[in-house]
C-alpha cells in the first residue's frame, strides 16, 4: 500500500492509500476520487519524504526487539530460580557435604541449594552426584 499527501484546488489536505501509483492516477482521470470536505475531483499529490528503510532503521527495530526478547527471558529465568529457591533448602557453605549425605542415603533426599567452589563441583559430578549451577542474577531484572 502507498499513502499520499493530498489536497485539492480549495487547499483541503487529506490523505489516501492506494495499491499502487498507477491506481491513483486511474481514480483521478476517473473523476472517482474526490475531497472528502468539498467533494472537488481536482486532487493532486502534495510533497512528501518517501519512508525509506535504512539499515540502520533495521537495526535499531532488531535492537529493540532483541531488548525486549532478552528482557523477556531474562525474567522467566528469574522466576526458574526464584521458584527453585523457594522450594528448596539453603544450606550455603555445606552444600558438598550435604550434597554426599543425600546421595549416599545418610540424609532425607530434598532439594537443597548453596555454595561449592570449582573443584567441589568437579568433585561431586565426578562421584556421580547430580548437581546443577544456579546463575546469580541482577535484582533489577522487570
Amino acid at each position: 500500500m502507498i499513502r499520499y499527501s493530498l489536497h485539492c484546488d480549495n487547499a483541503h489536505e487529506f490523505e489516501g492509500w492506494f495499491s499502487e501509483s498507477a491506481d491513483f492516477d486511474r481514480q483521478v482521470a476517473s473523476g472517482f476520487l474526490t475531497c472528502p470536505v468539498c467533494n472537488s475531483a481536482v486532487i493532486s499529490k502534495l510533497l512528501m519524504a518517501p519512508s525509506v528503510s535504512t539499515a540502520r532503521k533495521k537495526d535499531e527495530m532488531q535492537t529493540v526487539a532483541m531488548n525486549a526478547a532478552r528482557k523477556e527471558a531474562m525474567t522467566k529465568l528469574k522466576e526458574a530460580v526464584d521458584a527453585i529457591k523457594a522450594n528448596a533448602e539453603d544450606v550455603g557453605a555445606k552444600f558438598p557435604e550435604e550434597a554426599r549425605k543425600i546421595h549416599y542415603g545418610e540424609a532425607d533426599a530434598r532439594g537443597i541449594i548453596g555454595k561449592a567452589t570449582p573443584d567441589e563441583a568437579q568433585a561431586l559430578v565426578e562421584e556421580g552426584i547430580e548437581i546443577a549451577a544456579i546463575p546469580v542474577l541482577p535484582d533489577d531484572i522487570n
